[in-house]
């Protein structure tokens, strides 16, 4: 319930950017086990997300991946629609790929 807390609230301020185009949750969180160890996300924001104007727990969600994981206890990562070459369900497909080539679980949420 601990990891299912982290996740509500990171989406919360992701949303609460008005930014927020794609949440996508994958790692152990969205396995089979018991007891998964972390949260990892991640964001695709929409293009005119501005960083730099954050501030608050935005701020630290957005600006570096140790100060998220250290506030909010999870691994976050995010670009901008433009940057995900090959267009943005490619950017998603490609999270589900692991280091040595096969796939892991992923998830989107999406809100209404």
């Amino acid at each position: 319930m601990v990891l299912v807390q982290r996740l509500k609230r990171i989406h919360q301020v992701a949303l609460q950017t008005g930014f927020l185009a794609r949440f996508v949750v994958f790692g152990s969180f969205v396995t089979n086990k018991d007891e998964p160890n972390d949260v990892d996300i991640f964001m695709i924001m929409d293009d005119n997300f501005e960083m730099g104007l954050l501030v608050g727990e935005p701020r630290l969600l957005f600006t570096d991946h140790g100060n998220a994981q250290d506030h909010f206890g999870a691994s976050v990562f995010w670009m901008r629609r433009m940057a995900a070459i090959g267009g943005e369900q490619a950017a998603i497909e490609d999270w589900q790929i692991k280091r040595d080539g096969t796939e892991r679980g992923i998830i989107e949420i999406k809100t209404e």
